[in-house]
């Protein structure tokens, strides 16, 4: 069977929860995070996933997406992956983007990128580095990492242009599965935040 990509956000953090823009600074789960990222694991040890056997785990470095993958039974088979780090916003970074806007109206990341920061072509070869490693597994792989860089990989496997991206929101601590449909990439569920409500 083709490799699919499991996908994780994060668990809530303070900036993710009043909306800045979170990319390089190591913000800490809040309690909701880590109780989410517990919730998450809990879903993934049980049936269907039944603790995914022999899954190839990767996470950021950054530590809101590390502790995530260690809540939820991970960690022990986890290799750190620069690569999954999150869009590095240079001078928007802590941000909302009612302030940007402010400054810049009409801007959209995923079009216009970031002054300081990553540009749209960076983002995008990053994405495909991973969407050609992990179609390059004998099976599955579960990735932990941040909002934007999951949803560039999701337009990504799609074949699509980055600012796809932009329609497809991604919550803190979901599961999203990008898997195959008659031999095409496709998104097999998205923004799954069912967990969260046991």
């Amino acid at each position: 069977m083709a490799p699919r990509i499991l996908l994780a956000r994060h668990g809530q953090t303070q900036w993710s929860l009043s909306g800045k823009h979170t990319g390089r600074t190591d913000v800490p789960l809040l309690e909701e995070g880590r109780r989410g990222a517990e919730l998450l694991g809990k879903r993934l040890h049980r049936a269907p996933f039944d603790g995914l056997p022999g899954v190839q785990v990767r996470t950021s470095p950054l530590s809101r997406a590390r502790e995530t993958c260690e809540l939820a039974g991970f960690g022990d088979r986890a290799t750190c992956w620069d690569t999954l780090m999150e869009w590095d916003y240079g001078a928007y970074e802590g941000l909302t983007p009612a302030e940007i806007e402010a400054e810049r109206p009409g801007w959209l990341i995923w079009r216009d990128g970031v002054p300081g920061g990553e540009t749209v072509a960076e983002m995008t070869a990053r994405a495909d580095e991973v969407v050609t490693w992990a179609r390059a597994q004998q099976g599955d792989v579960l990735l932990f990492a941040h909002g934007h860089m999951l949803r560039s990989i999701a337009a990504r496997w799609l074949g699509l242009p980055l600012d796809f991206a932009a329609r497809i929101r991604l919550s803190p601590t979901s599961l999203s599965i990008l898997g195959w449909a008659y031999g095409e990439p496709a998104i097999e569920s998205w923004n799954d935040v069912g967990h969260l409500s046991a």
